[in-house]
């Protein structure tokens, strides 16, 4: 049965995402990755990201005062109605700053502790993914109309393209690029793609078999999680837990698995 509020707020993560990005885009100075000091570029970075949150927060309690906000950017308030809004105004911020086009806006709405609703928008590559709890998942791009997603048939993992991420603190990076050093020869290639959120709609729209990041925060994964969820993915942590900043693993039915055994074994989760 479709629930009226949770396609009250799809369309309103929707729109507050596009706004979003529409800023990000359009407001992105076409120098910013030569800029001529090193602090310039990723002051002007911080500066959109905040002002997308901003907007993005701003658009919402206009509309639904009652909410609550979690924001990469600082935005943290309970709220009375139960809903709350987990927000990632700029997901790959690298890839922003150096002109790359993967990068995204994340926008998830939480009910009572549970994610409900999930849009992410990748402006430069005209795609928005989105996703209602029990409802599927769907995309509009540079396809005719809206389409419905789904993951890939589940190829063994020794054919599996498998996506990760890697943190900017040193040595976790090491500990990092050694676990995909021994995973490259068990799986068909390994990705990275400098956005969380889009690796795991990647999932779900069938580009990518598996992917594995540790250090994720709840911005980071709430809408992508939701959205490959419902395009039949699977998603968790360490064996039997949820997805977390330990560790975030997703893949289709037949991947999920023996990426998430094999990353136990060589110790992923920990640093």
């Amino acid at each position: 049965m479709t629930d009226p509020l949770h396609t009250d707020l799809l369309a309103l993560a929707q729109e507050a995402a596009r706004r979003a990005g529409e800023l990000l885009r359009d407001g992105r100075p076409a120098d910013l990755g030569v800029a001529a000091t090193k602090s310039s570029p990723i002051d002007v970075v911080t500066e959109m990201d905040i002002a997308a949150e901003k907007l993005i927060t701003g658009f919402l309690a206009e509309r639904r005062p009652d909410d609550g906000f979690l924001g990469e950017e600082g935005a943290a308030t309970e709220g009375s109605s139960g809903i709350r809004w987990v927000i990632d105004p700029l997901d790959g911020t690298v890839n922003y700053l150096y002109g790359l086009p993967t990068w995204a806006v994340s926008i998830a709405a939480e009910q009572d502790g549970e994610t409900v609703v999930g849009v992410v928008t990748a402006p430069q590559r005209g795609e928005t993914y989105s996703a209602v709890r029990g409802r599927g998942a769907h995309a509009t791009g540079s396809w005719d109309g809206e389409r419905e997603l789904r993951c890939r048939p589940a190829p063994p993992l020794d054919q599996a393209l498998v996506a990760t991420g890697f943190n900017y603190v040193t040595e976790v990076r090491a500990r990092q690029a050694d676990i995909a050093r021994h995973m490259v020869p068990l799986v068909r290639d390994i990705r990275r793609s400098g956005s969380a959120a889009v690796d795991l709609c990647d999932v779900a729209a069938g580009r990518l078999d598996g992917y594995y990041e540790r250090g994720l925060h709840p911005w980071d994964l709430a809408a992508g999680d939701l959205i490959a969820r419902e395009a039949g993915a699977l998603t968790g942590g360490r064996p039997a837990e949820r997805p977390s900043r330990e560790l975030t693993v997703a893949g289709t039915p037949g991947v999920f698995e023996p990426l998430q055994r094999l990353l136990e074994d060589l110790g992923a989760w920990h640093d």
